[in-house]
């Protein structure tokens, strides 16, 4: 039932590509210095990008390995790639972006003729003609918005049994590196789709580790920015204290282009107000970038053999740079996990309501009361692997004016801050690296999202300071990532040690689409 359904959300037929001189091949692993110089050169036209890129979608999204990534194609999207072609012709390019294709997760609103659902089916009719801020900025750079990508379903907030990367509208989305282990949420599809060259960058969004888990087990270079640098509104909400739009590409240099874009003040998010000031080209350092001389504190959580032996080399590269190592203890933090999942639920109640209210009338469900209900009138096709008792948790509270509210706020904020800025002191550094997470757990429909492994989200998360994570090389053939942290807008200091480890320790490898994913010959024994 579900997936036909899926099938006809897509918001147009998948174009012919019969006009394109590109095949589908041709995009493969292409970055966006790489489009660009194609596109100035005059060798291709976006609108031959766009084609090829649709090709490969239709080729591997929903047939071969079924990833799922997908979830509603642009209508749009060859208009605007013809639009900038003509704008090239014209030499009115409007910026470094102008004609590159790139993906949307699908909680963040576009003006274009398709639904923003957060994977609902509650919400298959939003279709909202806006433009969330972020996509505003970037669509005056020329950009042409190819698709929205597939989610954890409300962006993993609905249950605490979710199995990550599955949503009502879109199904489950499959990782590239091993079709049966998890990408990730809640922008799962965001990083198959990059990881699986259906663009050559896309958008994300974090609340607590869905920015970062899915770009490092999806292969990929992914920032959760420093929280007010890149505007929420018209992003389907999950708390306004951490939730924050980030870029995520298969580069370092291609996510810090695709960020340059995305920092903006905006009127309607007050946490915005000073970003304005931080706007910059964030590639302009990169080339420069050196970590001589560089102190970084290390944090090692515990971690399987194999994910240690990729830390230490990661580690090694970091050294072999010229970075001071300093390794750190993480200062105790009792209480503030719970203190976290009060704010969260409490946010959740307020800032979902006060969006659902603001959507078309064709959206039924204005409240988090009415999505329970659809939800319940509709298990069959919104509940057959889990439920929604976090929604019951959140519409049972006050939302932001519960009594107990603002000191929960401010002894999670407390905390999470405290220890990153403990760590950085104790090493007299600026930036604080540790793994970001281990290898993609196996999906799993019936007990939901097993791992205990190391995660590098929940202090940036937090405290709203930014983690960059980059690729730190294949454990049984799955990707794994090292993170980048500092304090409140040392973004740009966290891509160049984070472009300087990419280029010398040339970690990334490419998805092959297997299966399953190596378990070893040990598993078998040694007969």
């Amino acid at each position: 039932m579900r997936l036909p359904l899926a099938w006809l959300l897509l918001a147009t037929p998948l174009p012919a590509v019969a006009q394109s001189v590109l095949t589908s091949d041709a995009v493969t692993e292409q970055s966006i210095d790489e489009l660009r110089a194609r596109l100035a050169s005059g060798g291709v036209t976006s609108e031959q990008i766009t084609r090829a890129y649709l090709d490969r979608i239709a080729r591997i999204d929903r047939p071969g390995p079924t990833l799922r990534a997908i979830i509603a194609l642009n209508p749009d999207a060859l208009a605007q790639a013809r639009a900038s072609d003509a704008r090239r012709k014209a030499k009115k390019l409007l910026g470094p972006l102008d004609g590159i294709p790139i993906l949307v997760k699908d909680n963040i609103e576009t003006k274009d003729p398709v639904a923003t659902t957060a994977g609902s089916l509650a919400l298959k009719d939003n279709v909202t003609h806006r433009d969330a801020p972020v996509i505003a900025l970037l669509r005056a750079q020329g950009v042409v918005i190819l698709a929205k990508t597939n989610l954890s379903e409300w962006a993993n907030i609905r249950s605490t049994k979710a199995m990550s990367g599955w949503s009502g509208i879109g199904g489950l989305v499959r990782n590239p590196y091993g079709l049966d282990r998890t990408a990730c949420g809640s922008s799962s599809g965001t990083g198959a789709a990059v990881a699986a060259s259906f663009a050559a960058a896309g958008l994300g969004t974090e609340t607590d580790g869905s920015v970062v888990c899915p770009s490092s087990i999806n292969g990929l270079v992914g920032l959760k920015p420093t929280l007010g640098l890149v505007s929420r509104t018209y992003v389907v909400p999950i708390s306004h204290s951490q939730d924050t739009p980030g870029p995520m590409a298969r580069s370092v240099r291609d996510v810090a282009t695709l960020f340059s874009a995305m920092v903006g003040s905006d009127p309607a998010d007050p946490a915005t107000r000073d970003a304005g000031k931080y706007r910059q080209d964030f590639t302009a350092g990169l080339a420069g970038a050196s970590l001589k001389g560089v102190r970084i504190a290390v944090y090692r959580p515990d971690m399987t053999p194999p994910v240690a032996a990729r830390f230490d080399r990661a580690l090694a590269v970091l050294e072999a740079q010229g970075a001071v190592l300093v390794d750190v203890q993480r200062p105790k933090t009792d209480g503030m996990g719970d203190a976290e999942f009060d704010v969260l639920k409490f946010e959740l109640k307020t800032d979902l309501d006060k969006y659902l209210a603001s959507t078309p009338p064709s959206v039924k469900t204005r409240t988090l009361d009415d999505v329970i209900a659809f939800d319940s009138a509709n298990a069959d096709a919104e509940m057959p692997y889990f439920a929604q008792e976090l929604f019951d948790m959140a519409a049972k509270s006050k939302g932001v004016d519960e009594p107990s509210y603002k000191a929960q706020r401010e002894k999670s904020y407390g905390l999470a801050k405290g220890a990153i800025d403990g760590m950085l002191k104790e090493a007299n550094a600026a930036i604080l690296v540790q793994p970001t997470y281990g290898p993609a757990w196996l999906s799993d429909p019936i007990y939901g999202d097993q791992y205990n492994g190391p995660s590098s989200s929940e202090l940036p998360a937090i405290s709203g300071y930014p983690n960059l994570t980059v690729p730190m090389g294949l454990v049984r053939g799955l990707p794994t990532g090292v993170s980048f942290i500092g304090p409140a807008y040392s973004d740009g200091k966290l891509l160049e040690a984070g472009y300087v480890y990419e280029q010398a320790s040339k970690a990334r490898v490419a998805p092959d689409y297997a299966p399953t994913a190596d378990a070893g010959a040990e598993v078998d024994g040694k007969r």
